[in-house]
């Protein structure tokens, strides 16, 4: 098997095995695509494939080896079943995780204060840990240079791996997600959902990573179980009442605006609508009612302060509350203390860190006899950005937003149907979307105060006094995309009035990268830049994914086609599982438990790793087990030898003859049952099916069949004519039927003997199988002689005897009827078990007993 990969991969660049055709694809309506042959029977002529584009930040690992394989397996079936396959790949290189790998490959940091120096030159890669935690601060444009150099270095890595695995992707519709094409379609679609005022700016509470100095959207928090504690607080109302109240952060006490509680609870009835004290501050705050107070939890009342979780952020717009910011954007408490807030003794908190202002308020507390107890440790969920590593925190920023049902319930509901017009493999990876869409409690935040990503294509007119003009943005024509507000000019300005009273500015912020990697669909399909092609392969037949990302990638791409298009933007959404390792625990980075994929390639060969892949169904977590790699290249050796052997039995010249001996014409009938099993399977989605079936009937065909008919094969007249037909049509069929899981050694085997590619081949169908057959078949009969063998070097083994042993007299025991079906094999069989007589007696047991003398 050595060296398949390397003949193969290049012959089909060359030959153009994978290319997409599109003379063969019809245009199609909007609501056409299909992921199943059409009503009459013939198939339908595209099948388009959303393929995911993998975020180019390190290594790829045997996860994406694992999903990937999994729309390689559909891509192959569907064009093996006539299809004209629209499979295209992309990169997703824009957004953080671009950054902070560049950020730690070269120990920099981008100021966007600093010109552009076009003769820096970056450090030698990788720098060590002293560059990285004492980075150089170079210019935004000297940031982006890095980024495209890095990012392109990586791309050409993960190319090589997947020509390696063997996907047939067509290699001329590569896209990246921060090329000109992506970039211009980005922009564009944020420009019309400005447009039609689905994207909207607004000031307000935002969840924020101070690691990252960005925005985050709510799709992108995950809950991490960290340590805290409990701090029980003294508030003071009047008549020199004492209100207690319990916080994980005393730290926020200078950005309390009240106290709540539940609107039935008795134990403060009497201080709804009046006011209390702040421990320390000593600064008057309402108490209010609101549903969302829990009275079991803590002392039954919270403290409101702005902003320390969002539900501070639900009672403080709901309940009209004012403002005290004391948090920055990088995460310390501010100089000044928030209007309201004596300057002491918040000049004790003023600069610090949230952990160390937490340790200083409590000692303040302790000092002024407010602080009631010791705190309590606890352990309890923390909200993080799913790339990030400190936790969130919630500052006020003006920030760009897109409607997604979190606030409008018609858009809601709409987006909720759409869930349901989808097909969904497996179906139970519906309730995940619905649950998100379900639970939305805001907009999709989609800008981001970082660098390299797609930016936000508009410019703000300052004022005399240099004030930017939030309410009208400048917006570019959208023949001139893509831009960035920071280079380019808005019409009618030129560059001298950029910053200047009566100038302008162009927006600083990115797009999320989701906003553009929503998208993939019609970039990938050449929206508005090709018509034709986007008219002949959108809306797409399938998207596969991660199940991690049903809420990111899978849903915003939904809201972004039924906004712009009024459709579902493909079929069908195929869900991956979740690849473990032996201690069924998930491979993460984070975890350290990842397996890089290329020396295993290397090792065991491409159709080995794919074999091992294959064996895990859409949905269903697989743990990596290196031994089933072992059973698939064994599996990929032995088809190669017994082609080998087959054709060496003159089963080349054969594929046109007929089947017509009884055992023959069993073997090509149960192989029929296999065809039907399969393409079934794969029509459901079912690779995993698909294959245990092809398997298990090959190792029959190999290690029953053929011995069972080798020497009749080897033969002349009518009996071997009939062997090496029945081996011609079953090689054939057996190499299509493992093609999409076993692409390198079924080509190589029918090149041996057949023009053209296997991959390009039909579909094996049931009629084909027939057709070879005289007469009719009985896979039961196949069975029959399998067992009849099987019990032969049973016997043998036994008495720790070669295969090739003479078995002098044996003696087949059995019902009437199946020694009837017997004889129709004896020959074949006497031949295969080196048998020199074969009695047939009939008896009362009933299954067939050999019992064999020697």
């Amino acid at each position: 098997m050595d060296g398949l990969e390397e003949t193969w991969s290049r012959r089909w660049q060359e030959e153009g095995t994978y290319a997409f055709d599109r003379s063969k694809a019809a245009v199609r309506g909007r609501g056409e695509a299909s992921d199943s042959p059409s009503p009459d029977g013939r198939s339908a002529d595209v099948y388009a494939i959303d393929t995911p584009p993998p975020t180019v930040s390190g290594e790829l690992h045997m996860g994406h080896v694992f999903s990937y394989t999994h729309t390689d397996l559909v891509a192959r079936f569907q064009r093996m079943r006539g299809r004209t396959v629209f499979y295209p790949i992309g990169w997703d290189d824009n957004g953080l995780p671009t950054e902070r790998r560049v950020q730690n490959v070269y120990g920099v940091s981008c100021d966007p204060s600093l010109p552009y120096d076009p003769d820096w030159q970056a450090p030698d890669a990788p720098v060590n840990d002293a560059a990285r935690k004492n980075p150089t601060p170079i210019s935004r444009r000297n940031f982006i240079e890095l980024c495209e150099r890095l990012t392109l270095a990586d791309e050409q890595v993960f190319e090589a791996l997947w020509r390696r695995l063997g996907l047939s992707v067509d290699w001329s519709l590569v896209y990246t997600t921060i090329g000109p094409v992506a970039r211009a379609a980005s922009q564009r679609a944020f420009l019309r959902n400005l447009a039609r005022g689905e994207a909207y700016q607004s000031e307000a509470p935002t969840l924020w990573d101070v690691g990252f100095a960005t925005a985050v959207a709510q799709a992108e928090l995950e809950d991490r179980e960290r340590p805290g504690a409990y701090h029980r607080l003294r508030f003071h109302a009047p008549g020199g009442r004492e209100v207690l109240i319990d916080t994980t952060r005393p730290e926020l006490l200078p950005a309390c605006v009240a106290l709540v509680c539940h609107p039935d609870d008795e134990r403060y009835a009497d201080l709804v609508g009046g006011t209390v004290r702040t421990p320390v501050f000593d600064v008057e705050v309402p108490v209010r009612a609101h549903p969302l107070a829990e009275p079991a939890k803590g002392t039954g009342i919270a403290m409101v302060c702005t902003f320390g979780d969002l539900t501070d952020v639900t009672w403080w717009r709901d309940l009209g509350l004012e403002t005290r910011v004391v948090i920055g954007r990088d995460g310390r408490l501010l100089p000044e203390p928030p209007a309201g807030v004596p300057a002491q003794p918040y000049a004790a908190l003023a600069g610090q860190g949230v952990n160390a202002a937490r340790r200083t308020i409590a000692q303040l507390l302790a000092d002024a006899g407010d602080l009631v107890g010791e705190p309590r440790p606890i352990t309890h969920p923390v909200k993080f950005y799913e790339r990030g590593d400190r936790p969130l925190e919630i500052v006020s920023t003006r920030q760009w937003y897109l409607r997604n049902g979190g606030r409008d319930t018609d858009l809601r509901e709409a987006l909720l149907a759409r869930g349901r017009e989808l097909r969904w493999v497996p179906e139970h990876m519906r309730h995940r979307y619905e649950h998100w869409v379900g639970g939305l409690t805001g907009d999709w935040l989609v800008s981001r105060q970082r660098f390299f990503g797609v930016p936000v294509p508009v410019w703000y007119r300052l004022d005399n006094t240099g004030e930017p003009d939030w309410s009208q943005p400048l917006t570019p024509d959208e023949n001139s995309l893509p831009i960035d507000p920071s280079d380019d000019v808005p019409a009618g300005y030129d560059e001298s009035q950029r910053g200047m009273p009566g100038g302008f500015v162009g927006d600083p912020d990115v797009l999320d990268t989701w906003a553009t990697s929503s998208l993939t669909p019609q970039i990938a399909a050449g929206w508005e830049t090709d018509p034709d092609l986007f008219a002949r392969v959108f809306p797409m037949d399938l998207r596969p994914q991660g199940q991690e990302i049903i809420r990111t990638w899978l849903f915003a791409t939904v809201v972004r086609a039924h906004l712009e298009h009024g459709v579902l933007p493909w079929r069908t959404a195929e869900l991956s599982g979740w690849i473990l390792d032996p201690d069924r625990k998930k491979m993460s980075k984070s975890k350290g438990n990842v397996v890089t994929p290329m020396g295993l390639l290397e090792q065991h060969g491409s159709d080995a790793v794919r074999y091992w892949a294959s064996t895990g169904r859409p949905g269903v977590d697989l743990a990596f087990d290196p031994a089933q790699i072992k059973v698939g290249r064994r599996l990929a050796t032995k088809l190669l030898n017994a082609s080998r052997f087959a054709l060496g039995l003159g089963a080349a010249d054969a594929l046109r003859a007929a089947a017509t001996e009884p055992l023959d014409r069993a073997m090509l009938a149960a192989l029929a049952e296999v065809v039907t099993t399969a393409t079934t399977a794969f029509e459901a989605y079912d690779h995993t099916a698909a294959l245990q079936a092809t398997e298990s009937f090959f190792w029959r065909f190999c290690d029953d069949y053929i011995e069972l008919v080798k020497e009749r094969a080897y033969g002349t007249g009518a009996g071997a004519d009939s062997a090496r037909a029945a081996l011609a049509t079953a090689l054939s069929v057996q190499l299509r039927l493992f093609a999409p899981f076993l692409p390198y050694a079924t080509e190589e085997v029918w090149s041996w003997w057949r023009y053209g590619s296997v991959h390009r081949s039909p579909w094996p169908t049931t009629y084909e199988v027939s057709r070879a057959i005289q007469g009719e078949g009985d896979p039961a009969l196949l069975r029959l002689a399998s067992d009849a063998l099987g019990q032969v070097r049973r016997a043998k083994s036994e008495r720790k005897l070669s295969m090739k042993a003479e078995v002098p007299l044996a003696e087949a025991l059995g019902p009437a009827a199946l020694l009837d079906q017997l004889t129709l094999i004896v020959d074949d069989l006497r031949a295969a078990g080196h048998i020199g007589k074969l009695d047939l007696l009939p008896d009362r047991t009933p299954e067939l007993v050999i019992a064999c003398a020697f």
